[in-house]
Formats: structure tokens, C-alpha cells, sequence
């Protein structure tokens, strides 16, 4: 009876160790999905070899933040300003011209290639550069005229006039407005060309130019543009020198 009894107890006390060590086998870890919020925009969620999550930056193309008007207008000018600097400082430009003839000029050719340059413009005796990658206020305009070694364009002909209206019209940009070197600012009504300080003898004002139109902010109209109003071609037009609009500047012939 007594051997039975411990028998049984032994049993049992085996039994309760067998069902005590399948319970200290680990159970596998609960694995949580973790979603991956406020990914910037180009990058996107992916796997390594290891099954590791990771972020890596995807390989798509992302456009660029749209500037304003004024920043892409500023950016240019800046551009252009940096570029300009690559010159010496004085310098003049010359197409074709022996350099022994003229130690401090600059050949124009060297710099064409560039996207923020382009040819010169050969009429008669002048040469002409249309400042048509950013737009700039008549004395921002003559301030990067002058830079460069040249002038805002002063125009003595109708040929002259009509041929530099053409080169325009080829570049698509007929209707566009462009600062010329005349003004009235040191005397109301009576202009003159800034870029050689002579009175104006040739005109060709649009009817009724120019007016002097007087704006609520009292600015008066005392820079002389060129601007296809009425759709008959460029002609002259007085407007407040504040504007910003492209321009063309003038080689002085040496």
C-alpha cells in the first residue's frame, strides 16, 4: 500500500515536471507593424537582404520649388552679375579684332557658348546686345550696360530703328518692351540720349508720345522704351524709369 502511494506520488511529481519545463520554451515575440508616417516627398519605404526595414532615397525626379517673378528676376541678375565678373575689369568687347591692337578688350566669341550670352549685333558701325534673360529698372539697366562696357542703345536712324526691330522680332519678342538710353529726367520734355549726352534729334514716338502720364504714386513717365503698342511695329514710348523690362545696350564704336 505504502510502496503504491509513493509510486503515485513519483508519477505525479514527474508528470508536473515534464508540464513545468514545456513551459519555460519561449513563445515567439509578437511582432507589431509599424506604419512609417511623414516620409518627405522623393523617399519611399524598402527592405535590405536582412528583412530590416529602411529608407532609402528613391530614385525619381523631384521638381524644384516654383520661384515669384521678383525671386527668378533677382536670381538672374545675380547670374549674370557672377558671370560678368569672369572678365577683367575695364574691359571692352571686340569681335574679330587683333588683341595687339587693343590690349584691354575682350573677343566676345570667348563667351558665346554661354546660356547667358548671346551674339552681339552688328548694325553699321554699332554693336548691340539684347538683354533679355531677366527684366531690371532703366537704372539697373544702364548699370549693367555700363558694366560690361557698354551703354543703353541710342537709336539716330529709321534703319537703325527698323533693324534692330527686326533682330528683335526673330527672337519671338516683338511684343515685349525694351529700355533704350533716352531720357528727360534733367529736363522735363526735352530728351536726350544718356549714353552720349546729345539732344534727341530722330524720333519715333507711338501717337500721342510722349505724354507724361502722371500715376496715383505721383511717378511721372521720363525713360524712353521701345514698345509695339498698337501692333505697328516698335516704336517710342515714355514710361516711368521704375518698371522693370528688358533692355539693349550698345557697343560704342572705338
Amino acid at each position: 500500500m505504502i510502496r503504491l502511494t509513493l509510486f503515485n506520488v513519483l508519477i505525479v511529481l514527474i508528470t508536473l515536471a515534464s508540464v513545468d519545463s514545456g513551459n519555460n520554451t519561449p513563445s515567439p515575440p509578437h511582432v507589431v507593424p509599424v506604419a512609417i508616417r511623414n516620409v518627405p516627398q522623393g523617399f519611399q519605404p524598402t527592405s535590405n537582404n536582412n528583412n530590416n526595414s529602411a529608407i532609402k532615397r528613391a530614385n525619381v525626379p523631384i521638381a524644384p520649388p516654383q520661384k515669384s517673378h521678383k525671386q527668378a528676376t533677382v536670381a538672374a541678375f545675380a547670374k549674370v552679375t557672377e558671370l560678368a565678373k569672369e572678365a577683367p575689369q575695364g574691359a571692352t568687347t571686340t569681335t574679330g579684332r587683333d588683341k595687339r591692337d587693343c590690349p584691354n578688350c575682350v573677343d566676345e566669341s570667348q563667351y558665346m557658348p554661354n546660356k547667358w550670352t548671346m551674339p552681339l549685333l552688328k548694325l553699321g558701325e554699332k554693336r548691340y546686345y539684347l538683354g533679355i534673360f531677366f527684366k531690371a529698372n532703366w537704372f539697373k539697366a544702364t548699370q549693367y550696360c555700363r558694366y560690361h562696357g557698354m551703354h543703353l542703345a541710342s537709336i539716330s536712324s529709321q534703319e537703325e530703328n527698323d533693324r534692330l526691330e527686326k533682330h528683335i522680332r526673330d527672337f519671338g519678342l516683338g511684343h515685349e518692351h525694351f529700355w533704350i538710353s533716352g531720357t528727360d529726367l534733367a529736363d522735363e520734355g526735352n530728351y536726350f540720349w544718356m549714353a552720349t549726352g546729345r539732344p534727341i534729334t530722330f524720333t519715333n514716338w507711338n501717337a500721342g508720345e510722349p505724354n507724361n502720364f502722371r500715376y496715383e504714386n505721383g511717378e511721372e513717365e521720363n525713360c524712353l522704351e521701345l514698345w509695339n503698342r498698337d501692333g505697328k511695329g516698335l516704336k517710342w514710348n515714355d514710361s516711368p524709369c521704375s518698371f522693370e523690362t528688358y533692355f539693349v545696350c550698345e557697343v560704342q564704336p572705338v
